[in-house]
């Protein structure tokens, strides 16, 4: 049991890096923005559609990642993702034209919708009680990653240039998809649930595409579904602008955005475990619990947004601790809204339920990229901030309030299905020759 336990450590060890790493890739497009426009001579809306068409590809793909990872073995999928990580780097990074790196920029979407399959089969090494913290730790990566890509550009881009940057994080992705697919193990589906983790056997339970289908009758999920169209919005303009917004309108010199960002992007890191952690305590009380401390998290990060970003241009000092504070609760809502999805559906269609909500967030937030650039050239980059983010969080706020009503009920019918899933196993085991057709009966309910 020992052994199992640091093994499954051992596993989210593995993701975490592969998170850090990926995210320090996918991120670097910000801090590297301006260079990037320089070298050719591209204005705010041809780098928002450089943005955006990742984003597209990779929202685009969700669905087909979701449906192979609840078909096939995800841990060998995940190391395909990281070979694919790196070698759409190393093409973006030799494109020598605007429409080439426009493509080659594209085609790096494809592994970004690889996730659902990772946050899956961590599901089945760690049961739901614990998950939002174990999800929050692997979050902590993403900005992590960022302040990574922050230094790696700042540090290296004057010497190696952005292409020679984009070289190194790409050959790190070919080097992790040899440590997944030669480290990382399957765990059989729904191991880790309440219900079957002391089963001595466990069936084997597929994407069944009724299964599938009876997601979209589930009224919290679809709510989940449509919060997470504009849900989005706000990570990814920060994510691509907000640079570019303290170099051009608030005169921050290069050192004064790493000095600004730097801590800003620990305190958001902390915000991810903290609103895990947070969603866990109040899960144990409350089966809202999750989407209450989701709901917390976007208003007060709509309000403190709001109060930063009018902060007079000299006042830095002001500033940049507003921005402090306001990072902590940005990403509450981020390890709990996977968590909640995994609340209410089976295992073996979670990474289609995943890639779905993915699909709707990407898809929606593909444009954001696009859309602060088109308000920019028409206002200021701050405005566009400013205005996306909190419309989105406000918008955001009214479904995660519909969803807290309505989550219960479909939290307490996932358990009697898997309580039914558990008796069925166990007359399985007693009766070995009715084993096949128990499960199918099982399954197909």
């Amino acid at each position: 049991m020992k052994s199992a336990s640091r093994y499954r450590w051992f596993v989210v060890a593995v993701f975490f890096l592969f998170m850090l790493l990926h995210q320090s890739d996918k991120l670097l497009i910000g801090p590297l923005t301006s260079q990037i426009m320089d070298h050719f001579q591209i204005d705010e809306v041809q780098m928002g559609a450089v943005a955006t068409g990742a984003l597209l590809v990779g929202a685009i793909l969700y669905p087909i990642w979701g449906y192979l990872y609840d078909h096939f073995a995800r841990a060998r999928l995940l190391a395909l993702a990281s070979f694919i990580w790196g070698s759409t780097t190393w093409l973006s990074a030799i494109a020598p034209t605007y429409p080439a790196f426009l493509v080659t920029r594209a085609s790096t979407g494809i592994d970004d919708s690889s996730y659902p399959g990772m946050y899956s089969l961590i599901a089945d090494y760690f049961g739901p009680a614990v998950r939002g913290k174990i999800y929050g730790i692997l979050q902590l990566a993403q900005p992590l990653g960022y302040m990574v890509g922050l230094l790696i550009a700042t540090l290296l881009s004057g010497v190696v240039g952005w292409r020679g940057v984009f070289y190194i994080t790409g050959s790190l992705g070919l080097v992790l998809a040899v440590v997944i697919f030669f480290g990382v193990k399957e765990a059989p589906r729904g191991r880790s649930e309440p219900e079957l983790q002391n089963l001595e056997q466990i069936g084997i339970y597929r994407f069944d595409k009724k299964i599938a289908l009876g997601l979209f009758r589930k009224r919290s999920l679809i709510l989940l579904f449509v919060q997470g169209f504009v849900g989005v919005f706000p990570w990814n303009v920060i994510t691509y602008w907000f640079f570019r917004y303290l170099e051009t309108e608030r005169n921050f010199s290069s050192d004064q955005v790493l000095f600004t960002m730097a801590p800003a992007i620990l305190v958001l890191a902390a915000g991810y475990f903290l609103g895990g952690a947070a969603g866990d305590f109040l899960f144990k009380r409350t089966p809202r619990g999750r989407v209450l401390v989701s709901l917390f998290g976007v208003l007060t990060g709509a309000i403190l947004l709001s109060i930063t970003m009018q902060v007079p241009v000299e006042n830095t000092g002001l500033f940049t601790a507003l921005l402090m504070v306001t990072a902590v609760f940005i990403p509450f809502a981020s390890a709990n809204v996977i968590s909640t999805v995994y609340d209410i559906t089976l295992p073996e269609v979670r990474s289609t339920a995943l890639a779905v909500q993915y699909f709707i967030e990407n898809g929606g937030a593909a444009l954001a990229p696009l859309l602060a650039g088109i308000i920019a050239a028409q206002t200021s980059l701050g405005n566009a901030i400013l205005v996306i983010c909190v419309a989105a969080w406000l918008i955001g706020s009214v479904f995660l309030a519909l969803t807290a009503r309505f989550v219960p009920e479909d939290i307490a019918e996932l358990r009697r299905q898997l309580r039914e899933r558990a008796e069925a196993e166990l007359q399985a085991q007693a009766a070995p020759e009715a084993s096949t057709e128990l499960r199918a009966a099982q399954q197909t309910r």
